[in-house]
């Protein structure tokens, strides 16, 4: 989904394009092609989410589990967490390499499930998002992620998932261009490929893959890159392999077991 005024494309994160949502064409977003535009706006969300989740947990580093009983519960954390150190301490390089790794891991975030939370979803607008155009992001995405949308998407009104199901945003970067560049600004364009819906028996929005490209424009503030304006369009998608859907089942234990990157690039 786009975020902030330059939009220049409709879609979404989680709902939002790659993640399978559309927020409402006039805001903007990351989308996914889906069966609806309720699904587009999902992606566009989900994109978003995915950048801060993943910027936060990245700087956060290491596993929270704080007891046995707990972490017997969960998955292993090496098949969890995101393998070897947080490679980024203090923000990104001040070069077109740098433009590129801060667009992919904020696509990430911009793309997760922490999106569809508003807490989460502003402290993610907080790490990527240049302090002037904040404001203006977070009130746009507080109208997208309405009641009525996370219905559309399967979960409860609240933002919450329902019991016995898992839902699943991720959008994942595979590769980078810059098409524009100075020494304190860059438009890049990222290439994703995107996972969102509701994993579970009797799902009425099951797990389904988009392929989009998100293009930020980046400006270097206070000594990292931020988000200045944010679109999307489909594509570039490849030919459908063979590959048979997986059960409901398959898909859930997947998502719980399988843990997303906190870094890309």
């Amino acid at each position: 989904m786009s975020l902030g005024d330059d939009h220049q494309s409709s879609g979404g994160y989680g709902g939002t394009s790659g993640t399978r949502m559309r927020l409402p064409e006039e805001e903007g977003g990351h989308r996914r092609s889906g069966r609806s535009s309720s699904r587009s706006l999902v992606t566009v969300v989900g994109v978003v989410v995915l950048l801060i989740a993943a910027i936060a947990f990245a700087n956060r580093g290491g596993d929270d589990s704080d007891s046995p009983e707990a972490a017997a519960d969960k998955p292993k954390a090496s098949s969890t967490a995101p393998s070897g150190t947080a490679p980024v301490q203090s923000g990104f390089a001040q070069d077109e390499q740098g433009a590129q790794s801060a667009a992919a891991n904020y696509a990430v975030a911009l793309g997760s499930a922490d999106m569809f939370d508003k807490a989460k979803r502003a402290s993610i607008l907080q790490a990527i998002i240049v302090p002037s155009r904040t404001a203006d992001f977070g009130a746009t995405l507080d109208k997208a992620y309405s009641p009525q949308f996370n219905k559309a998407v399967g979960l409860n009104e609240d933002g919450s998932t329902p019991k016995g199901y898992t839902f699943v945003s991720r959008t994942s970067p595979i590769g980078t261009k810059v098409t524009e560049s100075s020494a304190d600004s860059a438009t890049v364009d990222v290439w994703c490929s995107g996972l969102l819906g509701l994993a579970g028996k009797n799902s009425t929005t099951p797990v389904t893959s988009s392929w989009f490209t998100i293009t930020m424009k980046l400006e270097w503030v206070d000594g990292d890159w931020k988000i200045v304006t944010h679109s999307q369009k489909d594509g570039p998608a490849p030919i459908p392999g063979d590959n048979k859907a997986s059960s409901a089942d398959e898909m859930a234990k997947a998502v719980q077991e399988y843990g997303g990157f906190s870094y890309a690039r």
